[in-house]
């Protein structure tokens, strides 16, 4: 199982865009790119949010990736219970352009 962890503010967050900048100030599990999707939405449902971010190798956290995101993922053709994170994010054909901007 991939590890994660939660922190209301995580410290050192360097953002890729202004929707990780903005909720790094809510409290959201800090996640990594080897996580399947199932396990993903999992972790949200426990934790009550709608977002997970999505952290580096460094553990800076430099994605958002919503639940609304992974329920097109799951609904799409090209899923298996082996999709992970970084596969969404990787422009794999799992994400239409619309939905991963």
């Amino acid at each position: 199982m991939t590890p994660f962890h939660e922190q209301a503010r995580p410290t050192g967050t360097t953002s890729a865009s202004t929707a990780v900048a903005e909720a790094g100030h809510e409290a959201a599990p800090q996640v990594w790119d080897g996580m399947t999707v199932e396990v993903a939405l999992s972790v949200m449902a426990s934790a009550r949010v709608g977002h997970l971010l999505l952290c580096d190798d460094d553990g800076r956290c430099t994605t958002l990736i919503t639940s609304a995101q992974l329920a097109t993922v799951r609904g799409s053709a090209a899923y298996t219970d082996r999709v992970r994170l970084g596969d969404v994010l990787s422009g794999r054909g799992l994400l239409s352009p619309a939905v991963a901007s």
